[in-house]
């Protein structure tokens, strides 16, 4: 036994240079270097020489020998992981499991959360039932190396409120590999992508590749395959080009985003099914032609105050092919903030929003606007308001309010939303 190799079983159990017992070994004599260590592991329990009251010292051991000394050295509690990994084949065959996702716990991670998610509708166009939902995630992260790391997501939805009982399914949602390049950052695969102004016009997965570059002025560039919607919206290629800074209390961005064939729809063929109770031949839709968008937007932040920031954006769109405005603006006062590590934080929020048509494609929103709106190439305006509250460590809970109308007629209507979020 190699002397770096007992002082470095020692150091592992907290060997200190006193003695700790009285050495069983004859050929290792009280002035021996290691007989201090020697002692206070063979009183552990995790070396036993050779069964002639011998130590061995100048014998070379087998791999074998040395995973019996790596168990129990486990057993003791000892932090011997990298001696672990390098002999998991032979402590397999001594019983203690290593699997490879052990060795690599440093290099996986999962985490994940579940929401609890409530939808209550009123006004003029109500199109949508009170909806009571749970969606839940669970993200997988891959260390691959220094520069690059992997990243997947999977997602269950169950509508409670619906007669879906067993119909909800689990999907991969996202798959995408994050590094870089020299000094630009790249993100690649299948991933959730939303604008950095107010996530208004996009913000939902989408297949394809982006690079950033800089940080005090930082540059992102992206393409890809849109998401298709999950109502009646669809679109294909898009890109876009971010711009953004930040110059003391000021945070300042600009983007430019393109869309094609927005609002298209696959033709549906008639089918036979269910209609008032009885066999019916139910009429599909003919396709639909979607148009190509751009949209320009800036949006400027403003700490005014300490934990108060004021913020406004402006989007200019190209709508050739609508009926709607081709441009809109959102301003927005919010207090504070909800951090899910400390109990007891809290924020607010309050946004004015004047929409035209073409200024939004895909935005998390969780008002009631897209049945409404959209078949009449309308816009919307009104206001939002929002708290959210850190009950206990991962536990938020969120509450929005949001009264909308139409921009060019007289017709409105009030979304209620909550939600409980518990991550982990």
């Amino acid at each position: 036994m190699k002397k770096s190799l007992v002082l470095a079983m020692a150091m592992a159990l907290g060997v200190t240079a006193s003695a700790y017992a009285a050495n069983p070994f004859s050929d290792v004599p009280a002035g021996h270097w290691a007989y201090d260590s020697i002692s206070k592991l063979a009183a552990a329990g995790v070396i036993e020489g050779y069964g002639d009251t011998t130590f061995g010292g100048d014998k070379l051991m087998t791999r074998y020998e040395m995973a019996q000394i790596v168990a129990k050295a486990m057993a003791k509690g000892a932090n011997v992981d990298k001696l672990a990994a390098e002999f998991a084949d032979e402590l397999d065959n001594l019983g203690v499991r290593v699997a490879n996702l052990e060795k690599k716990a440093d290099n996986v991670k999962i985490s994940g959360e579940t929401k609890l998610r409530y939808w209550a509708y009123d006004g003029d166009n109500k199109a949508t039932s009170d909806k009571l939902q749970q969606r839940s995630r669970v993200f997988i992260k891959g260390q691959v190396n220094e520069d690059w790391s992997y990243t997947g997501m999977l997602e269950n939805v169950q509508t409670y409120s619906e007669s879906n009982a067993g119909e909800e399914g689990t999907s991969f949602q996202r798959a995408y590999v994050n590094g870089k390049i020299g000094g630009v950052k790249v993100q690649a695969g299948r991933y959730h992508w939303g604008d950095f102004l107010d996530k208004m016009i996009y913000d939902t997965r989408m297949d394809g590749i982006q690079a950033s570059y800089g940080k005090d002025i930082n540059l992102t560039l992206g393409y890809g395959k849109a998401a298709d919607g999950t109502t009646s919206w669809k679109a294909e290629d898009m890109a876009y080009a971010q711009l953004g800074t930040k110059i003391g209390v000021v945070d300042a961005k600009v983007g430019y985003y393109k869309f094609a064939n927005v609002g298209s729809k696959d033709a549906v063929k008639d089918y036979v099914g269910i209609e008032n109770g009885a066999p019916a031949v139910i009429k599909g839709e003919a396709a639909v032609e979607g148009t190509d968008r751009e949209i320009f937007a800036a949006g400027i932040g403003l700490n005014v105050a300490k934990d108060l920031k004021l913020t406004g954006t402006y989007y200019n769109a190209d709508v050739d092919n609508y009926n709607g405005d081709d441009d809109g603006f959102i301003v927005g006062l919010a207090y504070k903030g909800a951090k899910a590590a400390k109990a007891g934080t809290w924020g607010v929020w309050a946004k004015y929003y004047d929409m035209g048509w073409g200024t939004f494609v895909a935005p998390t929103f969780e008002a009631e606007y897209k049945d409404i709106y959209n078949a009449d190439n309308e816009g919307f305006k009104g206001y939002g308001v929002g708290v959210d509250y850190t009950f206990a460590k991962n536990i938020v809970g969120a509450v929005k309010y949001y009264d909308l109308e139409e921009k060019n007629g007289n017709k409105d209507d009030q979304t209620l939303y909550a939600e409980l979020n518990f991550m982990f």
